[in-house]
């Protein structure tokens, strides 16, 4: 088996904000993890745990506190030319969460999805911008029509295709999809959803894929980390997460799933999380550990023989 290629490697990343008389909030607080060529990685969490910020912060819209991003061994953060950061923001994007908010009500549905096109000049003359624009709006399942409307003229479902059009204009490598099915119907969530995955396998594409609805997270997702306050607490391979958690917080999260069986909801117990029952000692330093192969758990040195001693 061929050894997978990293893409993205994030070293110990910190995001602090500074909200003022001293007070600070860790929304992202030592981040350590990979991202493969050609895989999705799904993050989840519940609201305010720090995952918008983790993939803002990745794609350099916010300046790391401390630590690094690597893409494809190129450091995010650091100090570069124009022509640098050009090339780095093409081949990274970002599909964001509110299809209503994220396009210009003012510009056609051509100029929204020419804007990178123009920005990194991929396209020589007019007639070449707005066949490359028919052809991206074909790709995401609408057409050539579409091009001469305005945002308003469309449904959220529709409004997020333009945003995947737009976030694919560039040809990028990776993206960044900041919960993007998170407004949409329910109906019309799947439809995005099977439309990322049919371009990821044509495309070749790396997806960071942020959102808080677990059962969507497993079904386009090859890993999944789970994020508490800022933290990664656990990473592994989507089936084996799911089919065996290990930290409290993931067993809290999975547990809130609803089953479309009502006799079953209805005796079915939820587990609530308590941060105490870790029963840390003051001081005592946490790592992010491999429990077993690929599955890694953020714990204690007391946590990490008992968990090693169940699951191995």
């Amino acid at each position: 088996m061929a050894e997978k290629q990293k893409l993205i490697e994030i070293k110990n990343l910190k995001q602090y904000f500074n909200v003022g008389k001293g007070n600070v909030i860790k929304a992202v607080d030592g981040l350590t993890f990979d991202i493969y060529k050609g895989e999705t990685l799904g993050l989840v969490g519940e609201s305010g745990c720090g995952k918008s910020t983790t993939g803002r912060t990745i794609i350099g819209l916010y300046k790391a506190t401390e630590g690094e991003v690597l893409f494809n061994g190129v450091n995010v953060h650091a100090k570069k030319s124009a022509k640098e950061l050009k090339t780095l923001k093409r081949k990274m994007q970002m599909i964001f969460q509110d299809p209503y908010a994220s396009l210009n009500p003012r510009m056609t549905v051509a100029d929204i999805i020419a804007e990178g096109i123009d920005i990194h000049g991929l396209a020589k003359t007019r007639e070449e911008r707005m066949q490359r624009v028919y052809e991206l709006l074909e790709t995401v399942g609408l057409n050539r029509e579409h091009a001469n409307r305005y945002p308003h003229e469309f449904s959220g479902g529709q409004r997020q295709r333009i945003g995947i059009a737009r976030a694919l204009a560039v040809e990028p490598e990776f993206i960044i999809a900041d919960e993007p099915i998170s407004a949409l119907d329910v109906s019309i969530q799947a439809q995005v959803v099977n439309l990322m995955k049919k371009l990821q396998r044509e495309k070749g594409l790396t997806y960071l894929f942020i959102a808080h609805d677990l059962s969507m997270v497993k079904y386009i997702s090859d890993r999944i980390g789970v994020m508490y306050f800022g933290k990664m607490v656990e990473l592994a391979d989507a089936d084996e997460l799911y089919r065996n958690p290990i930290h409290p917080y993931t067993k809290a999260l999975l547990s809130a799933i609803p089953l479309p069986d009502p006799e079953t909801e209805r005796t079915r117990q939820r587990i609530v999380y308590d941060r105490s029952q870790h029963n840390y000692k003051e001081g005592e330093e946490l790592q992010f550990r491999e429990i077993t192969p690929g599955h890694f758990v953020l714990c204690s040195e007391a946590e990490y023989e008992k968990y090693k001693t169940m699951y191995t």
